[in-house]
Parts: C-alpha cells; sequence; structure tokens
C-alpha cells in the first residue's frame, strides 16, 4: 500500500511561515522577482489557515451540541 502524502500543513506551522514571510516583507528582504510568489505562498497559508478554523470550529459545534 503506498504511503499517503500530507497535503496539507500544520497549522502552527503555518502561522509560523506567515511570520517570517511578514518579517521578510516588512525588512525589505524579498526582491521585486519574488513579491509575486512570495505573496502567493502567503495567500495559500491564510487559506488553509482559515480552513483548518473552520474545521475545528464545526467540530467544537458537534462536541458541545445540546441534544434536546
Amino acid at each position: 500500500m503506498a504511503k499517503r502524502v500530507k497535503t496539507t500543513i500544520d497549522y502552527t506551522e503555518a502561522i509560523k511561515e506567515l511570520e517570517q514571510i511578514l518579517e521578510r516583507l516588512r525588512n525589505g528582504e524579498v526582491a521585486i522577482n519574488d513579491l509575486a510568489p512570495t505573496v502567493k505562498r502567503a495567500n495559500e497559508l491564510v487559506e488553509e489557515c482559515r480552513r483548518q478554523l473552520t474545521h475545528t470550529r464545526e467540530e467544537l459545534q458537534k462536541i458541545t451540541e445540546v441534544p434536546f
């Protein structure tokens, strides 16, 4: 059986990478030619964080739902 490849990044890892990107942008460390791919990566990370937060919120709502 083939090993399943991890397609998502852990939330904590994504936040850490976003913080690193932000720091590089603030410090002017991103060359103009790297700006678009850097911003694209940041956007991908933000979307993944949103997806994970939405999933977690939905799971918590299921767990804490009071049956009548």
